[in-house]
Parts: C-alpha cells; sequence; structure tokens
C-alpha cells in the first residue's frame, strides 16, 4: 500500500500533535452525529409510522412497512452514486469539502421530509416526494462515512490507527441514539397527536442539528496524509477510475467485509422494532433497548479498535462475523420471551458483540487497503455498494420473510448467511496492521 505515514516514534516526522488529533477526534464525531441523526431518523421512522402515513390503507400493516423499508432501501441505493460524486471531491479537494457538501445535503433532505403531506393530503405525491428526499439522503450518506473515518484515520500515528479510527464510529452511534431518544420523546405522545404532527418533530429539529455540524466542520483541519499528498502533486486526475483501475480486489473485500456488519446492524437495529410489534413487545421496550445497546457499543467499538491494533484487524473482524452466525437464533428466542431484561440483553449483545466488532474495525482496515491520493474514491466504492444489498435490502428482505412466514426462524437462517459470506471474504483478504 502506498502511504505516507512514516513509522511511528515517539514523535513521528509529520505526525499531528496530539492536542490537535484530539481536536480533530471531538470535531469529527461530533459533526457526524449530527448527520447520522439526520439518516437513522428515517429509519426509526419506517419501522413505526411511515407504513400508515404515506401508503394505501391496507388490512395487513406488515405490507405499508414494507412499502416505507422500499422506500429505505431506496436511499442505499443512492448512495454509491455519493460515494463516486464525494469521493471524486474528497481525493481532487480534500476530505474537508467533501464532508461539508454532504452535510447541506443530508440536512435539506430530513427537514424536508418533515414538511411533507401523508398520503391521506397528497396521494401518491406523498410517497414519491418520500421517496426523492430519502435518495438525496442516500446520496449525502454516502459521502459521509469515507470522510468522516479519513478525517480521523489519516491523522492517526499508524499503531494507534484502530483505536483512533474506530473513534468516527461514535458519531454514527450517536446519531442512532439521538433519533431514536427523539422517537422514545415524541411517542409518549397520544396517539393521535403522534400520527398528526408528533412524528414530524424529530425531522424539523434537524434544522438545528444541521447548523451544529456546519459550524463544526468547517473549523476542521484537512487530514494529514491528503495535504501530504497535495503538496507533492499526487493527487489523482479521476479518482474514482484510478481506484477501480488499481485495486479492484480490494473494493471486492471491502463489499464483502460489508455484508454480515451492515446487514447485521440494520436486522438488529431496524427490523427488530418490527419483529418487536410483531409479537406485542411495546415500542417504548424495543426503543429504549435500542438505545441501550448502542450506548454500550460506542464503548466497545473503541475496546475492539485497540484490540485490532494489538492482533490485527483480521482476528478481530472475524470475531464479529462468527458471532452474528451463532446469535442468529438465539436473538429472537430471547425476544420471544417478552422479559425486558432478556430483550435488551439480545439488542445489546448483537449490537456491541457482533455488530462492534466489525464496525469497531471496519474503518481503519479498508482504509489501510487503499492508496492515499484514491482513498476516499475506494473506501466509498467498496462501503456503499456493498451497503446496497447489505444494509440496504436487509430489513426489506427481514419483513419480507415475516410477512411470508408469520416466524423468525428465515430471518435467523438469512442472518447466518451475512456473517457467513463475511466470513469467507476475510480469508481472502490480507492483514493490513503494520506490526
Amino acid at each position: 500500500m502506498a502511504s505516507v505515514h512514516s513509522p511511528a516514534s515517539a514523535t513521528p516526522v509529520g505526525a499531528t500533535p496530539e492536542h490537535s488529533l484530539t481536536r480533530i477526534v471531538i470535531a469529527s464525531v461530533a459533526g457526524n452525529a449530527m448527520e447520522w441523526y439526520d439518516f437513522f431518523v428515517y429509519s426509526t421512522a419506517a419501522a413505526l409510522v411511515f407504513g400508515q402515513l404515506f401508503f394505501p390503507p391496507n388490512a395487513n400493516p406488515l405490507i405499508g412497512t414494507l412499502g416505507a423499508f422500499a422506500a429505505f432501501a431506496i436511499g442505499f441505493v443512492a448512495r454509491p452514486l455519493g460515494g463516486v460524486v464525494f469521493g471524486h471531491i474528497g481525493d481532487r479537494y480534500g476530505r474537508r469539502t467533501s464532508l461539508v457538501w454532504t452535510l447541506l445535503i443530508m440536512g435539506f433532505a430530513t427537514f424536508g421530509i418533515g414538511l411533507l403531506p401523508g398520503y391521506g393530503q397528497a396521494g401518491l405525491w406523498a410517497p414519491a416526494a418520500l421517496v426523492a428526499l430519502r435518495l438525496l439522503q442516500g446520496v449525502a450518506s454516502g459521502g459521509e462515512w469515507g470522510g468522516g473515518v479519513l478525517i480521523i484515520s489519516e491523522n492517526a500515528p499508524p499503531e494507534k490507527r484502530g483505536y483512533y479510527a474506530a473513534w468516527s464510529q461514535l458519531g454514527v452511534g450517536a446519531g442512532f441514539v439521538l433519533s431514536s431518544a427523539a422517537f422514545l420523546a415524541v411517542e409518549a405522545l397520544p396517539r393521535d397527536q403522534f400520527l398528526a404532527w408528533g412524528w414530524r418533530l424529530p425531522f424539523l429539529a434537524s434544522i438545528l442539528i444541521f447548523a451544529i455540524g456546519l459550524y463544526i466542520r468547517r473549523r476542521l483541519p484537512e487530514s494529514r496524509d491528503f495535504a501530504t499528498a497535495e503538496e507533492a502533486g499526487k493527487t489523482a486526475h479521476m479518482p474514482v477510475l484510478e481506484a477501480i483501475r488499481r485495486h479492484p480486489k480490494e473494493i471486492l473485500m471491502a463489499m464483502g467485509l460489508r455484508v454480515a456488519e451492515n446487514g447485521g446492524a440494520y436486522i438488529f437495529l431496524a427490523f427488530s422494532l418490527v419483529y418487536g410489534k410483531f409479537v406485542g413487545i411495546p415500542n417504548s421496550t424495543m426503543l429504549t433497548g435500542v438505545m441501550l445497546a448502542m450506548i454500550v457499543e460506542m464503548g466497545a467499538m473503541l475496546a475492539w479498535g485497540r484490540l485490532s491494533d494489538r492482533i490485527g484487524r483480521k482476528p478481530v473482524y472475524m470475531i464479529g462475523a462468527l458471532s452474528l452466525v451463532a446469535m442468529a437464533f438465539p436473538f429472537f428466542w430471547l425476544l420471544n420471551t417478552h422479559s425486558t431484561p432478556l430483550i435488551w440483553l439480545a439488542l445489546v449483545a448483537g449490537t456491541a458483540i457482533c455488530h462492534g466488532a466489525m464496525i469497531g474495525t471496519l474503518p481503519a482496515l479498508v482504509g489501510e487497503l487503499f492508496s492515499t491520493e484514491v482513498r476516499y474514491s475506494g473506501v466509498a466504492l467498496g462501503h456503499e455498494v456493498a451497503s446496497i444489498f447489505a444494509g440496504g435490502l436487509s430489513p426489506l428482505i427481514a419483513t419480507a420473510l415475516l410477512a411470508r412466514y408469520h416466524a423468525y426462524w428465515p430471518i435467523s437462517l438469512f442472518l447466518a448467511a451475512l456473517g457467513l459470506i463475511t466470513a469467507v471474504t476475510l480469508k481472502f483478504t490480507h492483514e493490513t496492521r503494520r506490526p
């Protein structure tokens, strides 16, 4: 891998000072949290309310939820486009420039969803407008992940890159917690008020979140690796094409690594809300459990990232993939007990252990697969193309299986298959950690 990093010593040449790195981490996490709040607030609403509001009434409530999750999946279809566009901007003009634009688009789309009329007022225009704004969310998020990761990892010392890069995912976790907390608060409203206007509040609140995030992001310094490459004249003219030409195997590896991580996450954190409603678990119990799980996972991500600095990226990632296979059936067994502590245990174990080991290691692992001048584009392509088939389709497939079989076992088999695909991918992926 071509790299501008120098081997770390007590104070490596060109290394980012510790106090500056701390400031970059804090600012990046806060900015990521603002943007991912916007993205995740849709998935919560899709599970809880969008099927009723934006799609034709149907005797089977799972059909409306399927429609909402279909629009959810469309957002993932747009993510590779965002990855290509903002990967190009990030590799040509800088990581920070790209991140400011993704935030602008995401804030506009999320606020717009909060203003949409429902199916009863606008007919088919309602789901059409919802899909259009979800597409914009997808474009923005497609460019966000890679930039949020690289702005930290490219400033981190190589021997601590796993730990520092894992911090980038705390913004993702914090965004999810904020979105779940927002819906937990409005769910306390009387049902008719929640359906009439309460569900809009988490979306309209994004205008404040957008302003805070923009303020933070505009003050981020550029990454050290990009700045060094730019000064040396080593930026690529067409970075996306260069990434495909020079790193086709690495892009495929990144895609395979995402299957279990992304697909499993949306089963545990989005579809679980649908399954909870199906078996009669109160929404408040599930939302609280999801929030608790993500809070625990935020700490676990850092631990897994630090462990990957010590024993390697591949072993830690394999722990996550195989744990997903092992958890596929017990996860639903615990939900079916209707015991609040056991429900929360299932959600915490699924996220903090299975997903946490993968997402805590993924930022360093995929970044180290690519050379600096095409890194944003390579990371974005592998990460976002896979998101269509993994995160985008997983809740839709799981909901369709539940509607067809009215049982959890097909979803458990689906979860196990996701884990096995990633485990096989790992066998063909080289270790990227430098001793």
